[in-house]
């Protein structure tokens, strides 16, 4: 009985699990071009899903102050496009020596060069109570950034260049993310007293579509025939691939909690999610139109495929441990700051921020 409870309350990362085994034992259901046909479900519904559920969830006034809030966005995208690529270079340069396939040494240096995702860093953002806001808009931002940025990145670390088609990749984010995050708000501008009366299980409905990324992504991985590699490095890779994120997790952690960031608790769960984790929606087209022909692209393509998944697990199973430092961080400021806080001290305004929800 105690374990159903367990499962119940723990149902996403149960659902993981069997999206992965499914993957395994039937791959070419989530293929693209299979029966769940994922180049449309899942690059198109399933995002789109998504951020419709955000715009429906999220109060206008909330995404308007996340607009404004500069220096958290500045934050966000500098490290996610600047010092986390410049980081894995320096990385690899010590990783070249060892015995490790230098093709999915390639591949390490292109999760570094992809922009934020824009679903997973969304969801668990929302997960813990962090602010949702300028998770959504940092998301929708960085991969319009990426765009540009990702193919010159690819260009100035590995040297490679292709023709990329940005008006059909940009028509494609701004179809899929924010047309219906405008279309979100418009609805519920509508039903407004509706959903503040039954309170739809949001968070839910986003971690299902979720699962259904999680499940065709690893039949792409199981199903490709070509990635033969051996287990020495694969195992390497995952190693590494575990401790980038948590080093990276950590990095920001520390950075924006230190003395006068200005950055709120909430604040700084978005940063954590949304600066580290990698597109694998648009890094896989983007590593395809880049490497095009390449007799190597699969083995390339195996740490983002890696990557995507393991953020999410990795970010799952941190959500409790966040919230509770989020939850107990609101409660310190909230008995130590009186209503009359310095508003001129970022503290202050932290404190303000929190104990009126703005």
């Amino acid at each position: 009985m105690r374990l159903l409870e367990r499962m119940r309350k723990d149902w996403f990362m149960v659902g993981i699990v069997l999206a992965i085994a499914g993957a395994k034992l039937e791959p070419s259901i989530g293929v693209n071009g299979g029966p769940l046909k994922p180049e449309i479900t899942v690059s198109y519904i399933a995002v789109a899903t998504i951020f419709f559920n955000s715009g429906l969830s999220l109060k206008t006034e909330e995404l308007t102050s996340a607009l404004v809030h500069l220096k958290l966005h500045l934050f966000i995208q500098i490290f996610t496009l600047a010092f986390f690529p410049a980081t894995i270079w320096l990385f690899l340069q010590l990783l070249s020596i060892t015995p490790i396939n230098e093709w999915l040494l390639k591949g390490l240096q292109t999760v570094g060069c992809m922009p934020p995702p824009v679903s997973s860093a969304v969801i668990l953002t929302k997960a813990v109570g962090g602010n949702e806001a300028a998770a959504i808009f940092n998301s929708a931002f960085g991969s319009f950034l990426g765009i540009v940025i990702t193919p010159l990145l690819l260009l100035l670390f590995l040297g490679s260049s292709s023709s990329v088609p940005f008006t059909s990749i940009f028509s494609q984010l701004f179809m899929t993310v924010v047309v219906p995050l405008i279309i979100g708000q418009i609805v519920r501008r509508y039903i407004k007293d509706w959903l503040e009366r039954k309170k739809p299980p949001f968070g839910a409905i986003s971690s299902s579509v979720l699962l259904m990324i999680i499940y065709t992504t690893f039949c792409d991985t199981f199903s490709n025939p070509n990635i033969d590699l051996d287990k020495f490095s694969l195992v390497l890779i995952l190693f590494i691939i575990f401790s980038i994120q948590l080093s990276f997790m950590l990095l920001t952690f520390i950075f924006s909690t230190r003395n006068n960031s200005g950055f709120t608790p909430a604040d700084t769960v978005a940063i954590i999610f949304c600066s580290t984790h990698k597109s694998l929606t648009l890094g896989i087209p983007m590593l395809k139109i880049v490497f095009a022909g390449h007799e190597h692209l699969s083995l390339i393509s195996v740490p983002l495929l890696i990557y995507h998944p393991a953020q999410i697990l990795l970010g799952s199973v941190l959500v409790p441990t966040i919230k509770s430092w989020m939850v107990s961080r609101q409660k310190k400021l909230l008995q130590t700051r009186g209503p009359l806080a310095n508003l001129n001290n970022p503290e202050g305004l932290e404190y303000l921020s929190i104990k009126f929800g703005h």
